[in-house]
């Protein structure tokens, strides 16, 4: 397929071309270990740095994995200061479901418990090629679940839980709030999807329009498929799960009320389009929020920028109204 990029927005490109300078004209191919590395790279000051001087306490548990599965790890952010229970966010991390890991997420989640005083869990899951599909999505939904029965412990209101992640963990989150409705719980007030990664067949003409620029390329995308689902990966006749590609979903109808977003310059663009839509045609809720020139993760690597400005305020509006807030 034959595509010219849409723009990046130019001073996001600018910050694209301050991350690159200095690196090699024709990068390595993308392997696992290349991702992971690159990850790696992006410092994660300690939780309790990440806090500072407010008012928002953190707790580290092991809760239980799904069934025969090993535990997990999850991080529990609360406001210091809590009377009835308030609303829960339980995120899922990003990293094309090879890399990453929950702490990645504690400035978003920590800003978020600050402004609107719910509880947030953030989860460690097993990645992708060592743990294939469905081990991803079914630790994700058991973290969830415990989330849920120990609400109360937590000081959530059990019916206002909201599934939120970016990337590799909006696509999980997706196919979580899928799990949810099929095994009929626990109850989900909403589902936040950051450019979320839905779709693996890679036929968009988005996915195509970013072979070598921008921080998420079609190389990466196809390798974490492939990582999660082996030769599957793309072919419409295997039988691949929804919730672990939730574009493969035959049905939409009866989930929670979604936030789906992306950049304009991104190769998620059109899945997440095309995912609001049907959730649409259901007589589903979603709201659809594409953002001019901004690249994958524009948010994380352009904080101060306008349209990170503009879609901070967006969210954190969405949630208000979903939550009750």
């Amino acid at each position: 397929m034959r595509v010219t990029p849409a723009p990046f927005d130019p001073r996001l490109a600018a910050i694209l071309d301050a991350m690159t300078r200095g690196a090699e004209a024709d990068p390595p191919p993308a392997t696992v270990e290349a991702v992971r590395a690159a990850a790696a790279g992006f410092p994660q000051p300690p939780v309790a740095e990440v806090i500072g001087a407010r008012a928002v306490e953190a707790e580290e548990r092991t809760v239980p994995g799904p069934d025969g599965a090993p535990d997990l790890a999850v991080t529990v952010l609360r406001p210091r200061h809590r009377g009835t229970p308030v609303p829960g966010l339980y995120s899922i991390h990003g990293g094309g479901m090879i890399s990453g890991n929950r702490h990645q997420d504690t400035p978003r989640l920590v800003d978020l418990v600050a402004q609107l005083g719910v509880v947030a869990v953030s989860v460690e899951y097993r990645l992708a090629p060592e743990h294939p599909d469905p081990a991803p999505v079914e630790d994700c939904y058991a973290g969830l679940a415990w989330m849920a029965r120990h609400a109360a412990e937590l000081g959530v209101d059990p019916g206002r839980i909201v599934v939120m992640g970016g990337s590799a963990g909006g696509g999980l989150a997706a196919g979580v709030a899928l799990m949810a409705r099929d095994r009929g719980r626990p109850h989900l007030a909403g589902q936040l999807l950051l450019c979320p990664m839905l779709d693996d067949s890679n036929t968009t003409v988005s996915s195509h329009q970013y072979d070598d620029s921008g921080t998420w390329r079609r190389e990466m995308n196809l390798l974490g498929w492939r990582a999660l689902l082996g030769e599957r990966a793309g072919d419409p006749t295997a039988e691949v799960s929804p919730y672990a590609a939730p574009a493969r979903a035959d049905d939409l109808s009866d989930l929670p009320p979604a936030f789906v977003e992306a950049g304009s310059a991104e190769l998620f663009r059109d899945e997440d389009v095309a995912y609001a839509s049907r959730l649409w045609a259901t007589g589903g809720q979603a709201e659809l929020h594409i953002w001019q020139g901004a690249f994958h993760g524009f948010d994380v690597f352009a904080p101060e920028h306008g349209l990170t400005r503009a879609a901070l305020a967006t969210r954190l509006s969405w949630l208000r109204r979903v939550l009750g807030l």
